[in-house]
């Protein structure tokens, strides 16, 4: 009952949040945002809300994937940690914002949480007898959906706040800012789906019985027809880099096409290609060449162009030199990630972080600041490397509860060797776990306790736990 009580306090907070007003009264007309710095309140709703949102959640949604004991306090702290900077992102002083996009997300990531917490307290009660069993199902798997669905709504959110705070992303450069932020965070994402397939998705990636280039020249082609016929508002005069978007986009859909048909060997069998990779190369190729009106501008287009270039020439490495045109599971070798193929991943994440640095804002800001293009570069390289560093830590922190090292294992070479993460395992087995990587939601602890009930059973009457 107390934590339904203090449910109905934290729901009636946000309302009363969600009510206030901020002031706009000292904004100049045709600005977004005031002359007057942001102040000691609004700094530490930022940092909160990047602790809570971008560190916190993400933790415990592992965590409540692998159904730890940990996913429900680690949680707790993050909604705690979010109500307060909520809070405190609504009693800040000194510089002052028009109505903004971030302010309007705010409402709908705080609904999400507040369902989350309904769902969790719902849980928790373990009511499952008469209807309750069905609804119960349906909460466990909505309750999952949206905890996967949390680190995607949060970064979105995160962007939507550094444009906000800056003002920027308003009239005429609207179009150009959300292209960048888009495709910066789609080749994040894509890195991200490149690790977690490389460190904990290669028996999915098995099972589904398709190579990674299929699902690479999939998402491509589907891409680059979206990209072909809205780069150019159709109707009026090509102007600009129109018609050099226009054909990047092109180029994506004939080379995503070509992957997909060359994915598959004449058996049906996954087959490696290189199109994948040589279609980024091309898209670096084209970004390092794109005209800009600012010199710094041009020098950080030119190093994301050759960061992409490295990419795919990374890959086209990987796959035809260390991995020689084979997937990288295969019964007959030793599951081990080779060094060299965490560069690929990396310099994706490099690429979305300094192509979302180089709006025309940005590089208008950081010119006049009299910032240089090595000092912004390095500085969008070790935000890359941050980012990296975490992701690979969470999946660290999944394999280890769902392959976990078992110290007494043979370490002999061959089929019989060191498995995923160092447990030895037969293929049927290994393939079974797979399956925990859709898990929804977390097991009741009625089920737990009659699962440790029935070992304690059985150790009492001398049978083998």
């Amino acid at each position: 009952m107390s934590q339904i009580a203090g449910l109905a306090a934290l729901i009636c907070l946000a309302a009363r949040a969600i009510a206030h007003e901020h002031h706009s009264d000292e904004i100049p007309e045709g600005q977004a945002v005031s002359a007057k710095p942001i102040d000691t309140i609004l700094w530490i709703h930022i940092l909160i809300q990047i602790l809570a949102f971008g560190i916190v959640f993400p933790t415990g949604m592992v965590l409540g994937i692998v159904r730890s004991r940990w996913h429900v306090p680690l949680q707790t702290l993050g909604a705690i940690l979010a109500i307060v900077g909520y809070f405190l992102g609504h009693a800040h002083g000194g510089r002052q914002f028009a109505p903004n996009i971030h302010a309007t997300f705010a409402t709908w990531l705080m609904l999400m949480l507040i369902s989350q917490i309904v769902f969790g307290v719902y849980l928790r009660l373990h009511l499952e007898k008469g209807i309750h069993a069905r609804i119960r199902r349906g909460v466990v798997t909505t309750h999952g959906v949206i905890g996967k669905a949390m680190p995607v709504v949060s970064w979105v959110q995160m962007l939507f706040g550094g444009i906000t705070a800056l003002g920027f992303c308003r009239d005429d450069h609207l179009g150009q800012c959300v292209a960048h932020f888009i495709m910066g965070s789609a080749f994040i994402g894509y890195g991200i789906v490149l690790t977690i397939i490389l460190l904990v998705g290669q028996l999915w990636l098995k099972r589904t019985g398709r190579s990674q280039e299929f699902f690479d020249s999939l998402l491509i082609a589907a891409w680059g027809f979206v990209n072909t016929f809205t780069e150019h508002r159709w109707g009026e005069a090509w102007r600009g880099n129109d018609l050099q978007h226009t054909s990047m986009g092109i180029v994506w859909w004939c080379a995503g096409l070509l992957g997909v048909w060359l994915s598959r060997k004449r058996d049906g069998r996954p087959k490696r290609n290189l199109f994948p990779a040589l279609v980024i190369m091309l898209t670096g190729w084209g970004m390092s060449a794109h005209p800009q009106s600012l010199e710094l501008s041009t020098h950080v287009h030119t190093v994301f162009g050759y960061t992409l270039m490295a990419a795919g020439a990374a890959r086209i490495v990987e796959i035809a030199f260390v991995l020689k045109d084979r997937n990288v599971l295969d019964e007959r070798d030793v599951e081990e990630t080779n060094s060299f193929q965490y560069l690929t991943p990396f310099l994706l994440y490099t690429s979305g972080f300094l192509f979302m640095g180089a709006t025309e804002e940005q590089m208008a800001l950081l010119a006049g600041a009299h910032v240089t293009h090595v000092t912004y570069i390095l500085l969008l390289f070790s935000l890359a490397f941050l980012l990296f560093l975490f992701v690979t830590i969470l999946l660290n922190l999944y394999a280890s509860y769902m392959w976990p090292i078992d110290p007494a294992a043979p370490k002999v070479n061959g089929a019989d060797g060191p498995r995923l993460n160092g447990h030895a395992r037969g293929d049927s087995q290994r393939l079974r776990d797979a399956e925990e990587f859709e898990l929804e939601g977390l097991m009741s602890e009625d089920e737990d306790g009659e699962s440790a009930g029935g070992m304690a059973r059985k150790k009492e009457n001398g049978a083998p736990a």
